[in-house]
């Protein structure tokens, strides 16, 4: 058989690439697993409970319609109504196998090979990796000193082949959050120039402010243009029942819907009713987890401010931290090798995320709790010494 140039051309999953790194392990301390975004604690009880008498239905293991289950969309339509103080219909939202097919059928139904989509630096890598599995084009956004994207910048990338502008906030790797002012001027840049603004707020309950992520959906017309994707993952900590979710307008849905016929038919089944009973159910854990998740941010920053080894905090905020090391002298790859070699501490490098090699690593600080947050500093703080 003859494999696809395009697809060998590109990178493998840098998640798999950084647990490869586990073989190389020294092994003479606990592992302090950084990598991957994950909950550090299991679901709700209550969605545990409804899964079982889901598996023990019937019905259980159907189809459900494409879109997904009716009573799920109407539920989470009328949350976001809620929390952004507008009007969101069932009819604006799809239901998706994750996030990242949220990500991949938006981009399908908007964009084909040789078109351009901007994507902020530092990148989700899956976004890269499907633009680029696609034949479309990234074109890369640089940040600000705060790693905060400006839509004045934006416009001089734009051209006739652009399709989207995608944001993600808060940012993954980065942590960064863009302020509603500075989303409403993107937004408004993409109404000028005819194209989508797709905004992926799968930790927009991560946030340090409790209040509206935005006001573009109490915007007139908003569906022609913005897009908002959502994960369910760690707002419930279910990432392995793979339940994201498209807000747009009817149009775009639909193109969406035919896409999703042929990649995965619908969500799974499981997975949406743990989502519907975490939405209706779950309100108090869900609020506690919020709050787990921000002492270990403000623990993880409060160590890294004194620059453990000469490792530098340029970002932080959901699950991640953005760290310079201080290895000026070495690619970030080998540094990333080094530490968990010799100090089994796992980190993605921000290759992963960059253009060339910024220097940087994407830290997950989900999984440590405050001893871990003291034992981290203190590898880094030996890291640093031997540079």
């Amino acid at each position: 058989m003859r494999l696809r140039e395009v697809t060998r051309q590109q990178v493998d999953s840098p998640m798999g690439e950084a647990y490869s790194l586990l073989a190389q392990r020294g092994g003479a301390r606990d592992l302090l697993d950084l990598a991957q975004a994950a909950p550090p604690y299991p679901p709700a009880p209550e969605v545990a409970e409804r899964l079982a008498r889901v598996a023990a239905d019937p019905h259980g293991a159907a189809y459900t319609p494409v879109p997904g289950l009716p009573l799920l969309r109407e539920t989470f339509a009328a949350e976001l109504s809620r929390d952004y103080g507008a009007e969101v219909d069932a009819a604006n939202v799809v239901i998706t196998s994750g996030c990242n097919q949220a990500f991949a059928m938006t981009i399908s139904a908007l964009a084909g090979p040789g078109d351009e989509v901007v994507l902020v630096l530092p990148f989700y890598f899956n976004h890269d990796m499907w633009l680029r599995l696609n034949e479309i084009v990234p074109v890369y956004l640089e940040p600000g000193p705060d790693l905060l994207p400006r839509a004045e910048a934006a416009e001089a990338l734009l051209s006739s082949r652009t399709r989207a502008i995608v944001l993600v906030t808060p940012g993954n790797p980065s942590g960064a959050t863009i302020g509603g002012a500075e989303l409403a001027a993107f937004a408004a840049l993409a109404r000028r120039h005819g194209i989508a603004l797709i905004v992926d707020e799968t930790y927009r309950s991560f946030r340090e402010d409790d209040g509206p992520a935005h006001a573009l959906f109490t915007e007139p017309g908003w569906e022609d243009t913005v897009v908002s994707l959502h994960s369910f993952s760690k707002d419930l900590a279910i990432p392995g029942y793979r339940v994201g979710a498209i807000v747009g307008s009817p149009a775009l849905n639909r193109e969406v819907l035919k896409l999703l016929d042929c990649a995965a038919i619908c969500a799974p089944r499981a997975g949406q009713e743990a989502v519907l009973t975490g939405l209706t159910s779950a309100g108090a854990w869900r609020r506690e987890r919020v709050a787990e998740i921000a002492r270990r941010r403000h623990a993880f920053a409060a160590v890294m401010a004194d620059r453990p080894g000469g490792f530098t905090l340029l970002s932080a905020g959901a699950f991640f931290g953005w760290v310079r090391h201080p290895f000026r002298d070495r690619p970030t790859g080998e540094v990333v090798r080094q530490l968990i070699a010799e100090y089994d501490t796992l980190v993605i490098p921000g290759t992963a995320f960059w253009p060339g090699d910024p220097g940087t690593v994407r830290v997950s600080y989900s999984n440590l709790g405050p001893e871990g947050v003291a034992e981290l500093a203190a590898r880094l703080a030996l890291a640093g010494k031997e540079r």
